[in-house]
Formats: structure tokens, C-alpha cells, sequence
């Protein structure tokens, strides 16, 4: 993991658990009244999009609020984790949700780009800790019931999903602590 920047003497911490949990309190909002909000694609679309976007940029670009939420800075091999990740979602969700658009498939769309989402998760261990891996589990397992059963209307998968994002950026925001890991295999500290 060299052009990771990757130290695996350097213990990681995790700063900016507060803004991420910031993030997740409003991108579930966002997914909660778009899909509320409804229509032919089930989850609302434009207003997901517009959402996702104005709250994108007003939490994670704006420097001044991660600093004031922040405990310290990230590493390069964490700012690097993050933007690959980012960079993740999009291909998972052009994989996964993008193939269904041709047919006007929403329930699919949807399902495609929730996994995608849940999946994406993952990496973001290296940058916020333990949290990530409970999320993304809780966001996979709410998907593939969507999967598994079709009977399952794709607004209560939405509904839920925005659900684990808020318990999980609530618990984020508010009630997690700094924490760190040492990569050498020994337990990390998180709350």
C-alpha cells in the first residue's frame, strides 16, 4: 500500500468523527424527505441529487465547520483513503445502478446505488474507525433484504437506511470520542 502513503508504525486516529457524523445526520434527512417526497422513481431523484449535493458541499468543503468538529488533522494515507472511496461510490453505483436506468428500473437503481453506499463504507474504516465497518454492515444487510425480497417495498429499505445513517451519525456527532488504532494488529480504542 506504498502509493497509499501507507505507515503501518504510524498510529491512525480518527479526527474528524464529528463532521462525518454531521454528514450522515443530514444525507438521511436528505434520503428520508426524498423518498417521502416520492414519485415515478420512488426515491425522488432531483431532489436526492440537490440535496446531496448542497449538503456536500456545505458540511464537507466547508474547512471552517470540519475544524471547529475536528480533534486534529488526517493523515495523507487517510485523506488518500477517503478520496478513493469517493471515487469507489461512483464506480459501484454506475455498476451496480447504472444498468438499470435504460429500462426505468428505479427499485434497482436505487437498491444498486444504496449497496453501493454501503460498500463504500468500508474503506472509510481507515479515516473514522470501527463505526464504519458497523455501518456499512447495517447498510448491507438493509439492501440485501431489498434484494432478497422484492416483496420488501423499496421505500421502507430507503426509510431504514436513512434510520442507521442517523443512529450512526447521531452516535458519531455526539457520543464517540477520538480515537486511534495501532496497525500492528493490537485492538483499537474507539467509543
Amino acid at each position: 500500500m506504498n502509493f497509499l502513503s501507507y505507515d503501518k508504525n504510524k498510529r491512525l486516529e480518527f479526527h474528524h468523527k464529528k463532521s462525518c457524523g454531521l454528514w450522515l445526520i443530514v444525507v438521511a434527512f436528505v434520503i428520508a424527505v426524498a423518498t417521502f417526497v416520492g414519485g415515478k422513481q420512488i426515491i425522488n431523484m432531483p431532489l436526492f441529487s440537490i440535496g446531496y449535493v448542497v449538503s456536500f458541499l456545505s458540511i464537507n468543503m466547508n474547512k471552517k465547520l470540519v475544524n471547529k468538529l475536528s480533534t486534529g488533522s488526517s493523515t495523507e494515507f487517510q485523506n488518500k483513503i477517503a478520496k478513493y472511496s469517493v471515487f469507489l461510490l461512483f464506480i459501484l453505483m454506475f455498476l451496480l445502478g447504472g444498468p438499470f436506468f435504460a429500462t426505468e428500473n428505479w427499485r434497482l437503481v436505487w437498491l444498486g446505488a444504496l449497496l453501493a453506499t454501503a460498500l463504500h463504507f468500508f474503506p472509510f474504516y481507515f479515516v473514522h474507525g470501527n463505526s464504519m465497518i458497523v455501518l456499512g454492515i447495517l447498510c448491507t444487510i438493509n439492501v440485501a433484504i431489498g434484494y432478497i425480497f422484492p416483496s420488501v417495498e423499496l421505500a421502507h429499505i430507503a426509510y431504514l437506511d436513512a434510520a442507521i445513517k442517523l443512529l450512526v451519525g447521531v452516535y458519531l456527532l455526539f457520543f464517540s470520542r477520538q480515537s486511534n488504532h495501532k496497525s500492528s494488529g493490537k485492538k483499537s480504542i474507539e467509543s
